[in-house]
């Protein structure tokens, strides 16, 4: 746009000077000559303000005799026209120029050089109204050079950068020239102007780069340009310094195979005045210098091929671009690296392959271009004719092949002529297909990793694993071999291996014993052989499941349960869960009245003493004995022996009411003891079921002051602590032993 701007201002400037010399020609060929009476007819024109003004005449050092003069009309009245009146008294010249129409207001003729001349142009409508300019001067004085031709400007943070043409004759004499500025609006220009270092170039470093600035050039005064004015003010529109910001999408052409349509957008810089964009296209591998557009709208479609792109768009006036947003296009991934058979290469050796196409493609291409590159480096391009082969050697290669590397390879058709050399870029190229190659192979000398053991049964396993890095295969992969054995800790036992794809990544061992550790190794294999094996991973069988028979029979007799239904349910629960009867009903407990009691203590006190010794009575009590003591105590086991000299652990004391020790005292006193205490008991001991509650309410019953009267079902509550047995340990001589009698 920039470039543009320059060359229709240059079409403009040379559109007026020709017009410009055109009309000086007619109006020069037309003077006449000048009588006293003409010059009487303009005597009562006067200078004024609003009358004509500005009158300036000039010529070039090249033909200093031939003089422009140049004026500005004045404003008082509609209808003008000129009379010009050129003198050079010394020889009595000059020359008459009456009735010039108001459109032009130049005049050219020829003069003198070493003779002052004097110049009038009058400006009349109606004759009251004429008015005058008048300019005096030396033509050596009337040499003018400029104003340029063409100004161009540019800017980049803070800096203005100018470029200026001059006209051809100017351009030999004009060394250096001035320039001035100042903002947008403002009436003072700056204090100091800038002075160029060359008739073309000139910089300020000094400027706001958001503020927009007018600029005026004037060349510098000399022998050859005594007069140089200013021209008129440029405007430098301020400085773009935010790229815009680009999206792009694409998809498959849908009649071209092989293209796809890239649809880019962006959005202008945030702030600026910008004319339009500059959009740059070129290959990624550096194959051209790119493609370049101008464009108003911020939109653009690309038709290009499953190459890689770069694309560059910058916003753009007449005094600055914008930085570029760069977009990597990349290839498509649908193409690259899929080898379908069209396309195939043989190495010759590290400086040569030959790529062959499947089709006849000589019908309709000549061009051709084929890519090829290793992962993450550059691409590597050769472009060539071939119009009867489906096949074509490259050599010498730009660069050479390596060893055990993997390349993708990708062949481009081009159908135009134009685009052999890549001159255009939009449009110009379609993919034909792709395929991947290795000039030498060799044996992976990597191994598949993080190998994994997943949904173990008894006698099988899923294995996991990861594949190998390319750079570890060094060729293309023909499958992956699995190694297993059992492992022992004291012996090996024989290994076994299964061969699968090298597209899987997960396979299922089978035929395993249960509950067995098993190690197992992977490695791959190309053309050239296998490669080093993986590190060795372990993993355990499941074990058999235990039967427990005893929870079998179990389940099976609830089963039965179950099925046979009440009458077992019943017969079960009177086995398991006998039915307890009632103390109060039982047979097992006699109440006991005064006489009872009486027949007792007399029955013990006649007790023959030759036939067994007493040795010690004891009468114990306990305060809160839990019932299944009590239980115990009312079956001791028969054969339970008490030491002659110790104690009970549960008794409490051996004294009587008196404190006098009654364990080892005399016979008589036990005796007596005993009557003593068991005159207040109520039970009598006659076999069958007899339970706590039963003995407590016998003991109420004895403790109960009117013997006689009791009742025979006593309430529970009248019932007080008391003794809780007698126990009496003798000696019998018939035995030979001691034995121990306990009464409740």
């Amino acid at each position: 746009m920039l470039f543009i701007d320059r060359k229709i201002t240059f079409l403009i400037f040379g559109l007026v000077f020709a017009d410009y010399t055109t009309l000086s020609s007619q109006i020069q060929a037309s003077p006449v000559k000048c009588r006293s009476r003409d010059f009487s007819s303009y005597e009562h024109c006067e200078i004024r303000p609003d009358g004509v003004h500005d009158l300036v005449c000039f010529g070039k050092h090249e033909t200093r005799s031939k003089k422009t003069c140049v004026w500005k009309p004045g404003n008082h009245t509609s209808e003008k026209n000129y009379t010009v009146i050129m003198r050079q008294r010394s020889r009595n010249y000059c020359s008459f120029y009456p009735n010039i129409e108001g459109s032009l207001k130049s005049v050219n003729f020829t003069v003198y050089e070493k003779l002052d001349m004097n110049v009038e142009v009058f400006e009349h409508g109606e004759a009251a109204n004429c008015t005058k300019a008048v300019f005096q001067g030396s033509p050596k004085d009337t040499l003018r050079c400029g104003p340029p031709q063409t100004a161009s400007f540019s800017r980049t943070a803070g800096r203005l950068q100018a470029r200026v043409s001059w006209l051809q004759d100017d351009m030999k004499v004009v060394d250096r020239y001035n320039m001035r500025y100042k903002t947008l609006g403002s009436r003072a220009w700056s204090e100091s102007f800038v002075r160029s270092e060359n008739g073309s170039s000139c910089r300020v470093d000094t400027l706001n780069s958001s503020l927009v600035y007018s600029v005026q050039i004037q060349c510098v005064p000399n022998d050859k340009c005594s007069q140089c004015p200013w021209s008129e003010a440029y405007t430098v529109p301020a400085a773009l310094t935010t790229p815009p910001i680009v999206q792009f999408h694409e998809k498959d052409h849908a009649r071209k195979k092989g293209r796809r349509v890239i649809s880019v957008a962006w959005t202008p810089p945030d702030r600026g005045q910008y004319d339009g964009y500059r959009v740059t296209v070129w290959k990624a591998s550096g194959e051209t210098r790119g493609e370049q557009t101008i464009t108003a709208q911020p939109h653009l479609r690309l038709v290009l091929s499953y190459s890689s792109y770069r694309l560059n768009v910058s916003a753009v006036n007449n005094a600055s671009v914008s930085p570029a947003a760069s977009v990597l296009i990349p290839r498509s991934e649908d193409q690259t690296g899929v080898p379908d058979g069209r396309l195939n290469v043989t190495v010759h050796h590290n400086n040569s392959f030959t790529v062959f196409w499947k089709d006849n493609l000589s019908r309709s291409y000549v061009c051709y271009s084929v890519e090829w590159w290793e992962k993450e480096q550059k691409t590597i391009y050769m472009s060539f004719h071939e119009s009867k082969n489906n096949y074509r050697t490259l050599f010498p290669l730009p660069e050479p092949l390596k060893p055990y590397t993997r390349y993708n390879i990708t062949l481009h058709t081009r159908p135009n002529k134009d685009t052999c050399n890549m001159v255009r870029v939009n449009n110009s190229e379609s993919t034909y297909a792709s395929t991947q190659f290795y000039s030498v192979e060799g044996s992976p000398v990597g191994a598949p990793t993080n190998i994994s053991t997943s949904d173990i049964t008894l006698d099988s396993a899923v294995l996991r694993w990861s594949c190998i890095p390319e750079e570890g295969i060094r060729g293309f992969l023909t499958d992956y071999t699995i190694y297993f054995m059992e492992y022992h800790q004291r012996e090996a036992s024989a290994e076994r291996n299964v061969t699968v794809g090298p597209t899987l990544n997960s396979f299922e061992l089978a035929g395993l014993k249960s509950d067995t550790v098993y190690q197992v190794q992977m490695s791959g294999s190309t053309s050239a052989g296998e490669g080093v094996r993986s590190a060795t991973s372990f993993f355990k069988t499941k074990p058999k499941e235990k039967v427990d028979l005893g929870l079998i029979v179990g389940f099976v007799v609830v089963a039965l349960v179950l099925i046979c239904g009440s009458p077992v349910i019943k017969r079960v629960k009177v086995i398991l869960w006998p039915s307890i009867p009632n103390p109060g009903r039982s047979n097992a407990m006699q109440k006991i009245d005064g006489a009872d009691e009486l027949e007792l203590t007399e029955a013990i006190s006649i007790l023959n003493v030759d036939e067994w010794d007493v040795k010690s009575l004891h009468i114990l009590e306990r305060e809160a004995a839990s019932p299944a003591n009590v239980l115990t105590l009312l079956n001791p086991p028969e054969d339970e022996e008490d030491s002659a000299g110790s104690r009970s652990s549960w008794a409490e004391d051996d004294t009587d009411s008196a404190g006098r020790d009654v364990s080892l005292s005399d016979p008589n006193t036990l005796l007596h003891t005993q009557q003593t205490n068991m005159q207040g008991s109520a039970l009598a001991f006659a076999g069958g079921y007899t339970t706590v509650e039963m003995f407590q309410q016998g003991m109420n019953a004895a403790a109960t002051p009117d013997v006689g009267k009791s009742s025979p079902d006593l309430d529970s509550t009248t019932m007080r602590p008391g003794l809780d047995y007698v126990r009496q340990v003798s000696y019998s001589p018939a035995s030979g032993g001691e034995r121990t009698s306990t009464f409740l």
